[in-house]
């Protein structure tokens, strides 16, 4: 009898060495899972941020169809500046009163003189100088035949020969546009440079992407 008993206790205390061993074992393999299941996510929102980061419109982006306004008072006559408006560069010029003079003196090299393409300029800029204060061009500075961007060239001759009034040449394909942003026959570009929408806040302040019907 006290050997059966010895051999129940014995085989009782190797099941309960087993159990404890699955145990640990168990333990183990849960504290892994659980470890790898907190790896894992973490790997997720390291991978989801640049994706989420890269969903969120910037600052630049939310601005970019926004109206620009200008400070147009140190712009000297016979000079320009470029400003930034929807992703585009936007000529404004000071033109001088010889360069508003000639602007009338060459329509008959002109591919559109009268601005008769009325989706290249606002109604209140089909005039001879395209704008709506005579001395101040406001033109988008890209190409209209592939979409380069020409070179100022304001002064009249100079390395454009004896006949050139002032205006822009686009080096890649040769188009040539005058002081008003017409372009001249014979150039790959179709059509005039566009006039951008916009208006003038006080006597030095432009802005640009929006349109008046104002004469100033």
């Amino acid at each position: 009898m006290a050997e059966n008993r010895n051999d129940k206790n014995q085989k009782s205390a190797h099941k309960n060495l087993g159990n404890n061993q699955n145990s640990g074992v168990n333990l183990e393999k849960r504290k892994f899972l659980i470890a790898s299941s907190a790896v894992g996510t973490l790997g997720c929102v390291a991978v989801a941020v640049p994706f989420v980061k890269s969903m969120t419109p910037s600052e630049r982006a939310k601005a970019a169809g926004a109206p620009v306004e200008v400070d147009i008072s140190k712009i000297a006559p016979g000079t320009m500046m470029t400003v930034e408006w929807r992703g585009k560069p936007v000529w404004i010029i000071n033109r001088t009163s010889e360069m508003i003079a000639e602007l009338a003196k060459h329509d008959d090299q002109l591919t559109d003189p009268k601005c008769d393409v009325t989706s290249q300029q606002p109604s209140y800029c089909k005039n001879t100088d395209r704008s709506i204060k005579p001395n101040l061009a406001v033109v988008v500075g890209i190409c209209t035949h592939l979409g380069c961007s020409p070179t100022a060239k304001l002064q009249a001759k100079g390395d454009m020969g004896d006949t050139w009034s002032g205006g822009f040449f686009c080096p890649c394909h040769g188009s040539k546009f005058d002081l008003a942003g017409r372009v001249f026959k014979g150039s790959p570009a179709p059509i005039n440079l566009v006039v951008p929408p916009h208006k003038y806040l006080t006597e030095n302040t432009l802005l640009i992407g929006v349109d008046t019907e104002e004469k100033a």
